[in-house]
């Protein structure tokens, strides 16, 4: 267990965002490796599908990780405040919320799946080996879902290098299996989702397995896994603020990759393309948000707002030198990734996924800020505003679908989040001045 409630705020945030950066690369790494597999031994169909159906699989993930995280926040202030009992209760409650979310999720994206793929006007020529991939995918969403849970209660405590170790030995696993199944037994695009959820499988026993032998102090005893007054009600409002902020996110993306399916499998491609270099460009500043969530929390326990603040100018520096190095990364090998990763030098996929990667990092200097400030406020408790700032994403995403993209085509979906990132990252700026932590600690007389 870390303490982040001491220290000099950079350097502690740094040292504890540092593995989640390098797991989420990894992951992304592995994604990457997964897509360029398919895209080698199956063919750019293949490819497209899995870039047509993970909007699908993603925005499921995406909201149970945020809702474990969110769920999560209790136990980092509880563990800062360094009440034990109180984290213990917490982690009971979220053991058992998580698995009944994951189920309940699970089945009914199965059953709606065939007619989700409909409305996102997945292309004809796909929509086979595209339905038949992410059925799989689904399966194993149950193993995602242990392994986020793991995952956020150690990160909660101040423990971000196991989910690391576990997810690193995953990933190879994960690579093996698709060359195995892709290439040795010919089993398609099937291959690829089956040895993604066995690895998704091995990582949750893994971190399961971790905690049950080595960090006994925070498995909840006996009488702690009964519910008390209050319990469910504050893991599912600080969960559900934030799997609801990702889901309408995601929401947003799905309409807007309606409309990108409605341009053509090549445009498809590229922007499949385009998001797995996205994805890894972000997961610095992504996982430095979340490193501020833990930090927050813990010092929100802790009575600590005036390092709270510092914490956040910190981060938001750090983001602006780690955008700088990403600038000049895709501006200068862009062009010889995207054509190596699609398998393809076909100008339309390659030029159309070079315009969306280059628009994109440039406004990464507000994507920081915007990380930082969403993440910090779920941690002083603040949910509204994070919940209304993925509202005005969710509504630009809409409005570009309906208005951007058939007037300006591919070209519109690169306008569509950097727009949405500048208006989110006002709001969430006015937000935080107008009541910053000292307000939040402050108790009512």
């Amino acid at each position: 267990m870390k303490d982040l409630t001491k220290g000099y705020p950079a350097k502690v945030i740094i040292l504890f965002a540092i593995p989640m950066i390098f797991g989420s690369i990894f992951q992304q790494l592995y994604n990457i490796a997964d897509s360029k597999i398919v895209s080698t031994f199956v063919g750019t169909e293949a490819f497209a599908a899995v870039g047509a159906t993970s909007v699908v699989s993603n925005t499921l993930i995406g909201f149970l990780n945020s809702l474990t995280l969110g769920f999560a926040i209790p136990i980092a202030n509880s563990f800062g405040g360094k009440d034990y009992k109180r984290m213990r209760r917490m982690v009971a409650g979220t053991v058992l919320l998580t698995l009944a979310g994951a189920v309940v999720l699970t089945v009914l994206i199965l059953l709606l799946i065939p007619a989700i793929l409909k409305l996102l006007a997945t292309p004809e020529d796909i929509m086979s080996p595209a339905l038949a991939y992410v059925r799989i995918i689904l399966y194993g969403i149950i193993f995602v879902s242990v392994y986020n849970m793991c995952a956020n209660v150690l990160r909660a405590v101040g423990d971000s290098r196991t989910p690391l170790y576990c997810l690193i030995i995953s990933v190879f696993v994960n690579i093996g299996l698709d060359l195995l199944f892709v290439n040795g037994f010919h089993m398609g695009i099937q291959g690829a989702a089956w040895a993604t959820i066995l690895s998704q499988a091995l990582s949750a026993v893994l971190c399961l397995g971790y905690i049950l032998l080595k960090f006994r102090d925070i498995i909840p005893e006996k009488d702690e896994w009964k519910p008390v007054e209050g319990q469910y009600s504050e893991l599912l409002t600080t969960g559900l603020a934030m799997g609801f902020m990702s889901l309408v996110v995601n929401f947003g993306t799905i309409v807007l990759q309606g409309a990108i399916n409605g341009l053509g499998t090549a445009i498809v491609a590229a922007h499949t393309a385009a998001r797995k270099v996205f994805d890894i460009f972000t997961v610095s500043l992504y996982c430095l948000g979340n490193a501020m969530t833990t930090f927050v929390s813990q010092n929100m326990g802790a009575g600590e707002p005036a390092r709270i603040r510092r914490g956040i100018r910190h981060a938001v520096v750090m983001a602006t030198g780690i955008t700088t190095v990403l600038v000049i990364i895709c501006f200068a090998f862009g062009r010889p990734v995207f054509t190596w990763l699609a398998s393809t030098d076909n100008p339309t996929i390659v030029d159309s996924a070079v315009m969306y990667s280059r628009i994109s990092i440039v406004f990464f200097y507000v994507l920081g800020p915007l990380f930082i400030l969403r993440c910090s406020l779920q941690g002083m408790g603040r949910k509204v505003i994070p919940v209304c700032s993925s509202v005005v994403e969710m509504t630009i995403k809409v409005l570009s679908a309906t208005i951007l993209v058939p007037r300006l085509a591919y070209f519109g979906v690169a306008l569509t989040e950097p727009i949405s990132w500048v208006c989110m990252t006002i709001l969430l700026t006015v937000a935080y001045f107008a009541k910053p932590p000292e307000q939040m600690l402050r108790k009512p007389a």
